[in-house]
């Protein structure tokens, strides 16, 4: 889409090194440029910001999702600069800000699968949950009570402010800090169903999900795995998952989230864990 958008903007050669995708979040756009294109940024942010008619503003993304807080910085391309919008999926409303708080649209197939696997009933311990998009989600579908936590302070005040606007008060429960901490703290053995949506760092925090989960109670144990053929990655995963958990675990499934690179994809495990 990206390359069509700026057929009229570069060459044939420029188009063919642009990154065709782009994120579009409510009404604002983020776009990749590789190094050989950026002293073209300007004019295909305002080309963008020209041809998608809901755009307000247009960012390049200038890092990688990084640090504890799972930010990013952006650089004002086109339009206003203000990083904040509405974002709505499946019936529900979101606060986002796009640089100071984790958000991934490419995310929303994976959240209507958990939310569909809640039960009604359930406890769920949400340990990296952002702005609350995954927890809000599951307590719009089902009558649950999910703990939504996170380090970043942006993202639990967005987090707040989305449950409000969903009119969920009670029903989700934001809290700020260290997951670790606060499972040991608040939540031992406290859920039915544990989200582990920190993927690059999952074994470091399994113990925790253990530790909040119920006896009897579900993982879902998030990964990076590299895989020569993708039909391998659900497998692979799995294994990897066996090798480091210290309980007694029944896979129930695993899948590809998404690609993240060439061979390397964002998978996740379903565990049922007895302790």
């Amino acid at each position: 889409m990206l390359k069509k958008i700026l057929e009229n903007t570069l060459t044939s050669k420029e188009s063919d090194e642009l990154i065709s995708a782009f994120d579009q979040i409510g009404n604002i756009i983020i776009v990749r440029i590789p190094d050989s294109l950026l002293s073209k940024k300007k004019i295909i942010g305002e080309t963008l910001l020209n041809e998608v008619k809901v755009a307000r503003s247009v960012f390049y993304q200038v890092s990688d999702v990084e640090g504890d807080f799972r930010t990013r910085n952006l650089e004002i391309l086109a339009g206003e600069d203000n990083t904040e919008t509405e974002y709505k999926e499946f019936g529900c409303k979101f606060l986002v800000d796009v640089e100071n708080a984790f958000f991934s649209p490419r995310l929303s197939t994976e959240r209507e699968r958990i939310g569909n696997l809640v039960q009604d009933g359930e406890v769920i311990t949400n340990m990296f949950a952002g702005v609350g998009m995954f927890s809000i989600m599951a307590a719009k579908k089902k009558k649950c009570t999910v703990y939504s936590l996170d380090i970043n302070p942006a993202a639990s005040n967005l987090c707040v402010k989305n449950i409000e606007l969903n009119k969920l008060a009670g029903k989700v429960i934001s809290i700020n800090g260290d997951a670790s901490e606060i499972i040991k703290e608040q939540l031992v053995d406290k859920s039915d169903r544990t989200l582990m949506l920190l993927p690059e760092r999952s074994d470091e925090f399994l113990k925790s999900a253990i530790s909040t989960t119920k006896n009897e109670g579900i993982i879902h144990y998030y990964s990076h795995i590299h895989a020569d053929k993708k039909s391998e990655a659900g497998k692979l995963s799995e294994e990897h998952y066996l090798q480091v958990t210290p309980v007694q675990s029944k896979i129930l499934s695993s899948k590809i989230v998404r690609a993240v690179g060439p061979r390397y994809y964002q998978t996740v495990v379903d565990v049922k864990i007895s302790k």
